[in-house]
């Protein structure tokens, strides 16, 4: 891998109505606006090259890939490791309760009912991003969630705003490798 393009998912169901959605079992498809954000994610990647396409386990990136990529000959590859952080007992309640929640606890709380403490997140997310440099193809299009990429683009903070649906955020090689060590040094010993 030479460069990566970043990309949250369109708009989904329930990122619509802010409600929590991190188990890859729920389907969990794409609002009729987030299906033209996805084309319109099409339209403005159609003049870059892409050899590969990233996607996670949750339905949302598959499909926004799967329109965003029409008519392109891109293999997709899942990379669960990227999926979005697993919220417990949060599963589909809504958006504010969990964060709320995390915003009240350290880096290394679990969130109640087998959900995924920050700092093993970030951990997780290293292994995922190690896997898409790890990747041969010059050009990796990576259709992800906006926590998970906002812990490359800016590091792990107690508070992390939306990333906007389908805007590509473009990264070459060493750009990505910095990010990942971060994560990696961050994991091994967090700073909240």
């Amino acid at each position: 891998m030479t460069r990566a393009i970043l990309v949250r998912h369109a708009e989904s169901e329930f990122s619509v109505r802010a409600a929590v959605s991190s188990d890859p079992a729920v389907q969990v498809g794409l609002t009729p606006a987030g299906e033209e954000q996805a084309r319109g994610l099409g339209r403005s990647l159609k003049d870059e090259q892409i050899d590969i396409c990233i996607v996670t386990e949750l339905e949302r990136t598959r499909r926004t890939a799967e329109l965003a990529l029409e008519g392109r000959n891109v293999p997709v590859v899942v990379v669960p490791e990227l999926n979005d952080p697993r919220a417990g007992s949060f599963e589909g309640g809504p958006l504010d309760d969990f964060r709320a929640w995390s915003w009240a606890h350290g880096s290394a709380d679990e969130p109640p009912g087998g959900g995924e403490s920050r700092r093993a997140l970030a951990a997780r997310l290293a292994r995922g991003y190690r896997r898409v440099l790890e990747r041969p193809e010059p050009t990796v299009l990576v259709v992800g969630h906006a926590l998970p990429m906002a812990y490359v683009l800016g590091g792990p903070m107690p508070r992390i705003d939306m990333l906007d649906y389908v805007k590509p955020y473009r990264l070459e090689r060493e750009q990505l490798e910095d990010a990942v060590a971060r994560l990696e040094a961050w994991a091994a010993a967090p700073t909240w």
